[in-house]
């Protein structure tokens, strides 16, 4: 006879994995598997990953500044001329290669002179765009510049053109740079600073189609050409001028940038955000359902195309490769938690993230001929952040993990790679399961894996041509429920685990990825006979 359930329990059931808003714990599955092959042939040329894919992005915006990096010298938070000391050493272990300062919105209306000098001349300032707090411009060029050094990371400094001058702009870069005893040069020598700063990267503006002052492409690139002008090399250092490109799919923006003033630009910016449903409601950062997680990750995974079709009309103005694609602000974005300020833009931070970050970080490594630059947003306290902090207490988040599993990658050779990976379904849509990138460098092997499924774990066969690999280690992250984010009173809910599920075949590596996870394999390569 066979068994019937009863149907009260079919409406418990449904009810607990359709309407309760906590994230259920799915069983693991196998299935036919997926394959994937990596050309590693020793004299194939290959571009090389940009360490600046792996950068990071700090705006005056919330408590990613106050309360994040800065507490100021009288802090009895433990820091070093006002820098907490926590995140510094937290942050070194990812080595960080870049950090965009001081935004974002922000930058369009901060004027530099008002953060620099005695801290009690400095005037308050209204932060208009994120809380309209009232900012005592305790943490200014020096600040920043100083917190580049005891990170070991270089600069990348945003200009206002949204609301400021030329001029303004101009004595920004010479106050910075120049050694000599101009009216600039020696008043960063009466503020404490002797030897100019290196300052490899400027932005001259920000969404200028935006925030940054609501503006036709048009209008912009003829902004671009003035201010790119009056921003000059001194004193041997060498700066990338960055224009302020395109949100998202704004195809037309960057058309307008490459066709106008391509040939003055050494790279243009594009940013790209992952929103789980509509920018007026969109979605909680934890206790969400699979609808969100499988939108997170389609979304995500859109990120490939849209670099294509902008690559794609830079590559008609510029066969030679010479313009670099900065995506210098990305990643998720949620409802702000409950009880926080909304402007802050404070949200937790889960399994779901550390998925999204490796889909996105695998999709630039891709890239890597014309992306050179990415920087997630942002480092602390804000967004996709890769580290909280509440007072003295300071939590690395899943994101933050996944950068410091994927550091591998940073100024590896890129490999090609070519995946066959079977669907993750979910309702009327579907998406790749799998998704990778692999990378070489100083005779070792690097493979980053996301699997997308929550419920399915993917037999996977990975075929190396040209070599051979041995001493094969792998790491993951995972966790039970989706959501899964650590805490500050639980800190280490979610972080990487050995994953020894790795063997050797005859013409690779066998393993098989388990569902909702971020896997990173290394080996010893050894180019076959």
């Amino acid at each position: 006879m066979k068994s019937r359930i009863p149907i009260f329990l079919v409406c418990v059931l449904s009810y607990l994995f359709v309407v309760l808003p906590v994230t259920p714990v799915f069983p693991q599955e196998l299935t036919d598997g997926s394959r994937l092959v990596i050309e590693a042939y020793p004299d194939t040329p290959s571009e090389k990953i940009s360490r600046h894919i792996y950068g990071h992005f700090a705006e005056h915006l919330g408590r990613c500044i106050y309360g994040g990096f800065w507490v100021g010298e009288g802090s009895e938070i433990p820091n070093v001329r006002g820098i907490r000391t926590d995140v510094v050493e937290a942050l070194k272990k990812v080595s960080p290669p870049v950090i965009r300062w001081p935004g974002g919105c922000f930058a369009d209306e901060y004027h530099w002179k008002e953060g620099i000098g005695p801290k009690e001349e400095r005037p308050p300032m209204l932060n208009t765009h994120w809380g309209r707090v009232v900012e005592d411009n305790s943490f200014g060029t020096h600040e920043f510049m100083d917190l580049c050094e005891q990170l070991g990371t270089e600069a990348y400094v945003a200009g206002n053109v949204g609301s400021g001058t030329v001029e303004e702009m101009q004595d920004w870069v010479e106050y910075m740079t120049y050694a000599g005893d101009t009216e600039m040069g020696l008043l960063r020598k009466a503020n404490g600073r002797e030897d100019p700063w290196k300052v490899p990267f400027m932005g001259i503006g920000n969404e200028n189609w935006g925030c940054g002052g609501q503006m036709e492409p048009e209008f912009y690139a003829e902004l671009f050409r003035r201010y790119s002008t009056y921003v000059r090399e001194y004193s041997g250092n060498q700066l990338t001028e960055i224009a302020g490109g395109a949100g998202s799919d704004d195809y037309r923006w960057t058309e307008v940038l490459m066709r106008d003033v391509g040939r003055r630009m050494d790279a243009m910016s594009v940013h790209y955000y992952v929103v789980p449903n509509t920018w007026q409601k969109k979605g909680p950062a934890t206790g969400f359902g699979e609808a969100d997680w499988f939108s997170v990750m389609r979304k995500s995974l859109e990120l490939d195309p849209v670099l294509q079709r902008h690559i794609a009309i830079m590559d008609r103005y510029d066969p030679e490769n010479r313009v670099q694609l900065m995506v210098d602000e990305w990643g998720t974005w949620y409802d702000a938690e409950p009880g926080s300020t909304p402007g802050f833009l404070y949200q937790q931070n889960s399994l779901r993230d550390a998925v999204s970050a490796a889909i996105m970080l695998n999709i630039f490594n891709s890239h890597a001929r014309r992306v050179k630059m990415a920087n997630l947003a942002q480092t602390v306290n804000v967004l996709q952040a890769m580290i909280l902090t509440e007072g003295d207490k300071m939590v690395l988040t899943p994101t933050y993990h996944v950068f410091e599993m994927y550091k591998v990658h940073q100024d590896a050779d890129l490999l090609t790679t070519r995946l066959q990976t079977r669907p993750y379904h979910f309702e009327e849509g579907k998406v790749d399961r799998l998704h990778a990138s692999a990378s070489r460098k100083d005779g070792k092997l690097y493979i980053s894996i996301a699997n997308t499924d929550p419920r399915i774990a993917e037999p996977l066969e990975i075929e190396l041509r040209g070599a051979r690999a041995s001493n094969i280690q792998g790491r993951i992250l995972t966790a039970d429920q989706l959501d899964t984010h650590n805490t500050f009173e639980n800190p280490d809910q979610l972080k990487p685990q050995r994953f020894s599920s790795v063997e050797r075949t005859d013409r690779g590596i066998s393993l098989t990825v388990p569902g909702r996870s971020v896997v990173v394999l290394q080996g010893e390569i050894v180019d076959a006979p």
